[in-house]
């Protein structure tokens, strides 16, 4: 079997630090946060736990730069946040902004770095 660990690691890192930043804004969601979860009508009791998702992201993308296969895992699981994020935006019928260039932009980021990453 093998171990399946990133190379190059540096997009890994850049996307530890985007979903910590991402989480540290959530945690007491900055204004354009808050109103991005309002406007895709998500619940604010479950605000908190993006927070705490975005933070499990970024500890499980650098504890994978060490750990066969979570890293991969990790990044796995962005892509399919991501693919959540733009599916309530679409319900929502919110083609905004954050539809275009928050949720699309990270979507292409999560999976540009699973490609180079770790499966090619």
């Amino acid at each position: 079997m093998t171990l399946i660990l990133p190379e190059p690691i540096w997009p890994v890192v850049v996307l530890a630090v985007i979903s910590l930043g991402d989480a540290a804004i959530s945690w007491k969601p900055v204004p354009f946060v808050a109103q991005c979860w309002e406007d895709v009508r998500f619940p604010k009791r479950y605000w908190r736990v993006l927070a705490w998702l975005k933070i499990a992201a970024g500890v499980g993308l650098i504890a994978g730069l060490w750990i066969p296969f979570l890293g991969l895992l990790t990044t796995a699981c962005l892509v399919a946040y991501f693919v959540v994020a733009i599916a309530f935006h679409i319900r929502a019928r919110d083609f905004s902004r954050n539809l275009f260039v928050n949720a699309t932009g990270m979507l292409v980021l999560c999976v540009a770095v699973l490609l180079w990453s770790f499966l090619l």
